[in-house]
């Protein structure tokens, strides 16, 4: 069934140190990392949009200021501006002709956790069921069947599960004769926790406070309350983990049509 996804704020978790990819956040926090020249947490952004998603909170920690600054310099490069040396003064900016979206740079602290950046942000919503995301994963996820998912399930949280991507090609035999063979499949058993949460308000109470991973204890005892779902997705789904998952995406990006892009999907608003 379709879904009024206007009405759905996005939480991105935009916080973390990405000790894994010191190479690329040493400069920039790892949702900045640019993939075909547009930062990971633009390209979420616009997936969500693609749905009909206009308001989006992204949960700032480390290197905040960072991503402040991008996307205020986004929004100057997107309308006209007047600057008057006479006087040394700056006109607002007008004709803004750019994104649609409205963006909440919510500071959650340095050091907390998802646990404890995920309550800060439902706290700051409100009393309204709300998208969660981590900044550095992308996917082809349909979030009309999510919705359904988490609707029907009556829970206070949903989960995507997906079947990561093997680092290595998979042969299937028959005796000697190879009868299959497959790159880099998805996998056909371990489903893992992709993020691409749908939420309710009630899920900040499963959080005690900033130290809380929200992988551990909020979601087990969600799980042993019968308030988590699962949405299985069994399409493209990409973390960016390592320098080899950044290359990764990015030699998808280049090919030219990447399942992410909005209009790769079937129906997308186009953004």
């Amino acid at each position: 069934m379709g879904h009024v996804f206007a009405d759905i704020p996005v939480v991105v978790l935009a916080g973390g140190l990405g000790t894994r990819l010191s190479e690329e956040t040493g400069k920039k926090p790892k949702p900045m990392v640019e993939i075909g020249d547009i930062p990971m947490l633009v390209h979420i952004i616009r997936y969500y949009r693609s749905f009909g998603c206009k308001e989006f909170i992204v949960a700032l920690g480390y290197m905040g200021d960072y991503i402040k600054s991008y996307f205020e310099d986004y929004l100057r490069r997107s309308g006209s501006q007047t600057i008057d040396f006479t006087r040394g003064e700056i006109a607002p900016i007008y004709d803004h002709r750019g994104e649609d979206w409205t963006l909440h740079l919510l500071e959650t602290g340095h050091d907390t956790m998802t646990g404890g950046r995920i309550k800060r942000c439902a706290e700051f919503v409100g009393q309204r069921k709300f998208f969660a995301t981590y900044g550095d994963g992308l996917s082809n996820i349909d979030l009309n069947a999510l919705l359904d998912v988490h609707n029907a399930s009556g829970g206070l949280a949903t989960l995507s599960a997906v079947r990561p991507p093997s680092r290595f090609g998979r042969i299937e035999f028959d005796g000697n004769q190879v009868v299959k063979f497959d790159e880099k499949p998805q996998l056909g058993e371990g489903w893992i926790n992709g993020g691409f949460f749908a939420l309710e308000p009630g899920v900040a109470d499963y959080i005690a406070d900033d130290a809380m991973r929200f992988e551990h204890e909020p979601m087990q005892r969600l799980a042993a309350d019968g308030q988590l779902a699962a949405h299985f997705h069994k399409d493209f789904w990409q973390c960016m983990d390592t320098l080899r998952d950044v290359k990764l995406l990015r030699e998808i990006w280049d090919s030219g049509n990447p399942p992410w892009r909005p209009s790769s999907r079937k129906g997308a608003n186009g953004v």
